[in-house]
């Protein structure tokens, strides 16, 4: 599912962008070409994610987003580079960074290793949460400043995942849906292109050339490819009728070119996705593990549905990259990394653990994988003397109700 996704997004940006990239830079590949080299980056970062030790994930998960704050706050200076309106990247030499992304994995990691410490305490809602929403309505505020709508929206998701898998009540979350509310409303107040958007979502034909051309254009891409599409690379749209083709509407072009058929393929990747994520968290023992692993899943699947979803026009344009198929280095990178911690915690499940030791024990070393790619033995989860069983979800005690 992984190198699937990973094969297909390369497929899909090489043919969604050779004629925005000849026309920059003279090379139908440049794009590619960038794409690939984050690809290379991002399967480093995959394999540090597939071998790092747990503990030491989760022990240095704090100073991982305290870092991940710090960038933030950097891009908000001078050392911050504006694109296209948003100043939301860091420049370092040729490349670009945007701490926006990393700072996704971090509250993941971080907001699980806080409620998983406080599990006993989380059926009083101040340990619930302080100091984890704080923290999350201040890294907010940072990337609202950019500003940034779209990763604000998918970092609510992680935050939301963290609670909802925490067992955070009902009451908590009608609570967060009206501050939502009430927040988006007033953010589409105080920018007039936010304002724009929602106006075009709500009444399509009200701004045909304006506001709701890229959503009109990404429609008509979706419709021109029918059931099986008109062909790889022969699509239409990328010729500048549909800004952002291999980024934020990729899912457009892979309609057009490939037809309902590759939409359904996509859907069924990123399904599965949902399947065997969350599988790895019901089958581990560590509450660290399954509290994490069932929030990356989250992060990772809801991301991909709002990108469809505003693609599709079931809702509003926010500006989210599709996971590992839209173009983009720093998203792609974070991206893989999370998948590598996936793997590394579905080898943590007590079934994985007593296969590979079991190996191990039979033929006095591991197995070919495992040697090739220099990977540490699990190590099998053993719960503190006194702490309480970790059921699902984590806090059995205060749940939902």
């Amino acid at each position: 599912m992984f190198g699937l996704l990973i094969l297909f997004g390369l497929v899909m940006v090489l043919s969604a962008s050779n004629v925005e990239s000849y026309n920059k830079v003279g090379s139908s590949y440049a794009v590619f070409v960038q794409q690939l080299a984050y690809c290379g980056f991002g399967l480093v970062l995959f394999w540090l994610g597939l071998r790092m030790p747990v503990r030491m994930l989760r022990g240095t998960s704090g100073l991982f987003l305290i870092g991940c704050v710090v960038l933030l706050a950097m891009v908000l200076s001078p050392l911050g580079a504006e694109i296209n309106g948003a100043q939301k990247w860091l420049r370092l030499g040729p490349l670009s960074l945007q701490p926006s992304e990393p700072t996704k994995l971090a509250l993941a990691l971080w907001g699980a290793h806080v409620l998983i410490t406080k599990r006993a305490l989380l059926h009083q809602w101040r340990h619930l949460l302080v100091p984890l929403v704080p923290m999350a309505v201040a890294i907010f505020a940072l990337v609202m400043l950019q500003p940034d709508l779209g990763t604000t929206i998918t970092l609510a998701v992680v935050l939301l995942a963290l609670l909802w898998f925490g067992g955070a009540p009902l009451e908590l979350f009608g609570a967060i849906v009206i501050a939502a509310v009430a927040g988006a409303a007033a953010m589409a107040g105080l920018a007039g292109y936010r304002s724009m958007r929602i106006q075009s979502f709500l009444h399509p034909g009200s701004d045909p050339q304006g506001a709701a051309y890229q959503a009109r254009q990404a429609m008509f891409s979706l419709a021109d490819g029918g059931w099986w599409g008109v062909g790889l690379g022969q699509g239409s749209a990328k010729w500048d009728y549909l800004p952002n083709a291999h980024n934020d509407f990729i899912f457009a072009i892979i309609g057009e070119e490939l037809g309902f058929l590759g939409c359904l393929v996509v859907l069924l990747l990123f399904g599965t996705l949902a399947y065997v994520g969350i599988r790895i968290a019901a089958r581990n023992t560590d509450p660290w593990i399954k509290l994490v692993s069932a929030t990356v899943t989250t992060w990772l699947v809801g991301q991909a549905a709002i990108n469809i979803g505003y693609v599709v026009g079931l809702l509003p344009i926010t500006g989210i990259p599709l996971p590992l198929i839209s173009s983009g280095g720093t998203s792609i990178a974070l991206t893989m990394l999370a998948f590598g911690l996936l793997a590394n915690f579905a080898r943590h499940e007590p079934q994985a653990v007593s296969a590979l030791r079991h190996e191990s024990a039979r033929s006095g070393r591991h197995g070919g994988l495992s040697r090739l790619l220099q990977l540490r033995p699990p190590v099998p989860y053993v719960p503190a003397p006194r702490s309480r069983a970790a059921g699902w979800p984590i806090a059995s005690s205060g749940g939902r109700r």
